[in-house]
């Protein structure tokens, strides 16, 4: 009797641990990795980023260092509106440190939150205060929003792939 209460403790533990694998494996984020210029989908949008020089800011919005511009092609290929924000955006450098995006108004296509159609490819432009050097590689990580619901996260090497 005592046999078989063990074997069923046994049973119950190894269904747990695969259950907890499964839901962890569900959830695991899945990276991505291209370089500019290069399709890449996450989630309902596909992107195409390419690095578009650097700046020193506009009257209204001067940069600590240097303005790192990106341009954002998109697309949203699935069957409904979807959202898209510059707070998704992120510049890191060689050494992992993370910049996050700077919304100065610099043109009408400088990118902070926009609300697009599906099959309407549209372009925004975005920019990262960084400390720049020209022989450093840089890359452009998308997360997606939450209402996109994906584990998708891309990273594209935008300069000295």
């Amino acid at each position: 009797m005592a046999g078989i209460g063990l074997v069923i403790v046994i049973a119950a533990i190894v269904i747990s641990m695969a259950a907890a694998l499964y839901t962890y494996t569900q959830y695991q984020t899945n990276f991505i990795t291209v370089n500019a210029g290069e399709a890449v989908i996450v989630g309902p949008v596909q992107y195409f980023i390419t690095f578009d020089g650097t700046n020193s800011g506009n009257k209204e919005t001067q940069p600590e260092n240097t303005f790192v511009k990106i341009l954002i092609d998109a697309e949203n290929i699935s069957q409904e509106s979807t959202r898209i924000s510059g707070g998704q955006f992120y510049l890191v450098d060689e050494n992992d440190k993370k910049y996050e995006a700077v919304y100065g108004g610099f043109s009408e296509k400088d990118l902070l939150n926009h609300k697009f159609d599906p099959g309407k490819p549209t372009s925004w432009t975005t920019q990262f205060d960084v400390p720049y050097d020209e022989q450093e590689k840089y890359h452009i990580v998308i997360r997606p929003l939450k209402e996109q619901s994906t584990v998708d996260t891309a990273m594209i090497c935008i300069t000295n792939c």
